[in-house]
């Protein structure tokens, strides 16, 4: 049940704000627990099969933090992170590594494949930032409910954003009045994420996915057509993403929960460092302070720096997919990232327009590595970028245009929650609001919703 879809706008989400504010006004001490059943009831519309398993950590999690603060035996919560990492590498990376094994040994292991349970990922990474936390002590202990709903809020259990303890307990502890301000901001950050995923994200989508399943199917695009592909999947990926992230702001907000910003106009970085600091901000966070920090950071020489660098982006990008490519799309991230670290060291300086351009061309060239299912497919357009290759394979002139105007929007215009924050509480703002919600529904209700890609991560 993706929040692009007619069963979620026009019945779970309104028999759910329904009933959370029933509660709210009877049984206020319920709440906690009742956004739990909500969460869980989510889950399970979209895939019933992986609740148990979704539960089962929960459950499993909270009681290694309950048995760390009655024993203080760190080997417990080591064993808890490990038992996240196992469930993780078993559904998401058996294959993988099977794979790697055939390759480089030729012992030809049977190749597993399991269902991917939806949010693993993410909610395996929320396990550990709380075990991790409970050790370093600036994580409170929470009560069963008060987890739960930490892992497995329901606006952000299959993509993020990313939390922190911290960010969380307090508000759930002791919320916030409601208020006609948060609810208007709620419903326009949840507008605004639709109308970039349904129109912005899925309408290049509908431009650029024929191109790629061309090139994967062993078709060798022109220039054009492989501009096409990697421009266009830049904005595509940028505006499904963000409009993931602004309506699981908005629905947080809407439940009395404040999420933390996740993208800050990425495309507008004029250097590497400036782009990780603008793009998936939660996750570039976690990456700083449960690997990049541990794996001794910059406190221990140049040499260490580069390492913890290339190490901590290469097991991002593996952590986005169990495939070659993402880990080479990571790689080359912090490949980068130790160049603009060698860089700074120099004292050399360079303009910002031309940070910008450089930035701007990396990223797009290495999301060719991310989208591409195998080396080959990404070869193929890096070939047609290099002018080496001969086939239109549905390139248009029809999808500039549009990647034009998103462009402009990703790189000059505001965030969706800074958009949000300059127009409540005028009128003409809610109007606009109503009248661009009438239009998603309308495009929803032609089927033309996309499934959301960080879902599948």
């Amino acid at each position: 049940m993706p929040f692009n879809s007619l069963p979620f706008l026009l019945l779970f989400l309104p028999v759910a704000l329904g009933l959370h504010a029933l509660c709210v006004a009877r049984r206020p001490r319920w709440r906690v627990a009742w956004l739990a059943v909500l969460s869980f009831a989510f889950y399970g519309w979209w895939d019933l099969r992986f609740v148990p398993l979704l539960a089962g950590s929960v459950a499993l999690n909270w009681l290694a933090g309950e048995a760390w603060h009655r024993s203080g035996r760190g080997a417990v919560l080591t064993g808890a992170i490990v038992l996240d990492l196992g469930l993780l590498g078993l559904f998401k990376y058996l294959g993988f590594f099977a794979g790697l094994a055939d390759l480089f040994t030729g012992a030809a292991p049977p190749l597993v494949s399991l269902a991917l349970p939806l949010g693993i990922s993410f909610f395996t990474f929320q396990h550990i930032a709380y075990l991790v936390d409970l050790r370093r002590g600036t994580a409170e202990r929470m009560t069963l409910s008060e987890y739960a709903i930490y892992v497995a809020f329901f606006p952000r259990v299959i993509a993020g954003p990313l939390v922190r303890p911290s960010e969380l307990v307090g508000q759930l502890r002791a919320p916030e009045p409601a208020s006609d301000d948060r609810a208007a901001r709620g419903v326009m950050l949840l507008t605004a994420g639709l109308a970039k995923k349904v129109f912005l994200g899925d309408g290049l989508g509908t431009f650029v996915d024929p191109v790629w399943a061309a090139a994967a199917a062993g078709g060798q695009p022109d220039f054009a057509a492989a501009a096409q592909a990697t421009v266009g999947y830049a904005l595509q990926l940028y505006f499904d993403f963000s409009g993931y992230t602004d309506m699981a702001l908005g629905l947080a907000l809407l439940f009395g929960i404040s999420l933390p910003d996740n993208f800050r106009a990425p495309y507008r970085a004029v250097s590497i460092q400036d782009f990780w600091r603008r793009w998936h901000i939660t996750l570039s966070s976690f990456l700083r302070d449960y690997l990049y920090i541990p794996f001794g950071g910059s406190r221990h020489g140049l040499a260490v720096q580069l390492l913890a660098l290339l190490a901590t982006m290469t097991l991002g990008g593996l952590w986005h997919g169990a495939g070659l490519t993402f880990v080479a799309w990571g790689a080359a991230h912090g490949v980068a990232l130790g160049l603009h670290v060698l860089w700074r060291r120099a004292g050399l300086a360079i303009p910002d327009l031309c940070g910008f351009i450089a930035t701007l061309a990396f990223v797009c060239l290495a999301w060719v590595l991310f989208r591409a299912p195998d080396f080959g497919t990404a070869l193929s357009v890096y070939r047609g970028l290099a002018g080496l290759g001969g086939e239109t394979m549905g390139g248009t002139a029809w999808f500039w245009p549009l990647a034009a105007g998103a462009a402009a929007l990703a790189i000059l215009g505001p965030t969706a929650r800074e958009a949000v924050e300059a127009v409540v509480p005028r009128s003409w703002a809610a109007a606009a609001t109503a009248a661009v919600l009438a239009l998603v529904l309308l495009q929803v209700g032609n089927d033309a919703n996309q499934a959301f890609i960080y879902a599948r991560f």
